[in-house]
């Protein structure tokens, strides 16, 4: 069934190419993006002000981190071969990774981060799994993995986001008091400038 779904999608996009090279950029640069967007959602607080945001980009960070180590645990003990190894004339011309492909990496990553930061807050969680979501379609679209290779990193991301936002709060609400006495002095005076600036 996973190599059915594989191969229709992976023939579809050999005879529209234009969408893997949109899909390309989608889950090369999306994990990194995702990424660069959690740290983003920790300068949108206010020095000084609630933490809710600072903890939600941490707890994103430390889910997108663990999944990413749940999945080297899991490539160790199942080295699952990319399709396009274990099948002729598969379509990849933007993937030739020969590591394990069981789970993702790319979408445990992606959804790691898009899962903490939904559990937080809804509204800006929801558009986190729209980009995971992207990411996760594009790894199969551009033929670097089944689609349940996607789903198993889907998996593993929710499961680290629970762990990190239920069990690890404390933990991070620490780091989160201890990191910002380096960061709030740095962006103190961006927000008084920009504060002022708007306020004329």
């Amino acid at each position: 069934m996973d190599w059915r779904v594989y191969h229709a999608i992976n023939v579809w996009v050999s005879h529209h190419e234009w969408v893997g090279r949109v899909f390309r950029y989608v889950e090369s640069d999306g994990t990194a993006l995702i990424a660069v967007a959690a740290v983003a959602l920790w300068l949108a607080a206010r020095p000084g002000a609630d933490r809710k945001w600072k903890l939600v980009a941490a707890s994103a960070l430390a889910s997108g981190a663990l999944g990413y180590v749940v999945n080297q645990v899991i490539h160790a003990l199942w080295d699952r071969p990319r399709p396009y190894e274990a099948h002729a004339g598969v379509f990849h011309p933007y993937s030739s990774s020969t590591d394990a492909g069981f789970p993702s990496d790319h979408s445990s990553a992606a959804f790691g981060i898009a899962f903490a930061v939904f559990l937080l807050d809804r509204v800006v969680g929801s558009l986190f799994l729209v980009a995971a979501v992207l990411i996760g379609v594009g790894r199969v679209v551009v033929g670097a993995h089944y689609p349940f290779d996607v789903i198993a990193g889907l998996a593993v991301g929710l499961g680290s986001a629970i762990v990190v936002v239920r069990l690890g709060r404390p933990a991070l609400a620490f780091l989160v008091r201890l990191v910002e006495r380096a960061t709030d002095p740095l962006l103190r005076p961006l927000w008084t400038y920009f504060s002022t600036g708007s306020s004329r």
